[in-house]
């Protein structure tokens, strides 16, 4: 029998072939997470704050929209408490 064939109604070749992607893809997610440690390693080492850095990425996903209305709210709460 071979890989190919259908058994109980699945393609084994095809449910073999999108296991195998994943896999592959699953390494090159762990070399590329390896990869950003590095890049923050070499940032940290160059004097930078990797926390302010993590946050500036995450703004800079977000629309500017939705960026102006946090500072905003973050603005009126920081006043709110004093600070």
């Amino acid at each position: 029998m071979t890989n190919d064939t259908n058994t109980g109604g699945i393609a084994a070749d095809r449910l073999l072939s999108i296991i195998e992607r994943v896999e592959r893809l699953e390494e090159e997610r762990k070399a590329l997470g390896s990869d950003i440690r590095d890049v923050f390693t070499e940032a940290k080492s160059a004097g930078f704050d990797v926390k302010v850095i993590k946050q500036i990425l995450n703004l800079r996903k977000q629309e500017p929209a939705e960026v102006e209305e946090q500072e905003t709210l973050l603005d009126i709460y920081r006043k709110a408490l004093g600070l």
